[in-house]
């Protein structure tokens, strides 16, 4: 065997046996991503670390805007996210929509890193 034939073979080897399980599923993967990915604005963390500090344990969408000081529909469009992300609840009540976050949602997407 020649020394490049050599090297190539040892290249394919797996070392310690350690990275053959992948742990983190295609489907998996792609749900981490989409929550990532709603996380990755600096509007929508700053509306996320709001929500989840709250004393009551939710928010009213209208009192969102004045702290991030963007619009209400700016505002609206990043909750919609968050929400779809899967990282807020809402329910309508009257005219106004009231969040809270899901720690048990946040815990599950930390655990799946693990």
């Amino acid at each position: 065997m020649t020394p490049k034939n050599l090297k190539a073979k040892a290249v394919s080897k797996v070392c310690c046996g350690t990275a053959r399980d992948i742990p983190l599923s295609e489907r998996d993967a792609d749900e981490l991503a989409s929550v990532f990915t709603a996380l990755s604005d600096p509007v929508r963390l700053r509306l996320l670390s709001i929500i989840s500090s709250a004393p009551e344990g939710e928010v009213c969408a209208c009192d969102l805007v004045a702290p991030i000081g963007k619009s209400q529909p700016t505002v609206s469009h990043h909750l919609k996210i968050l929400f779809e992300a899967g990282l807020v609840d809402r329910e309508k009540r009257g005219v106004w929509v009231w969040y809270w976050a899901l720690p048990e949602r946040m815990s599950a997407v930390a655990s799946r890193l693990r």
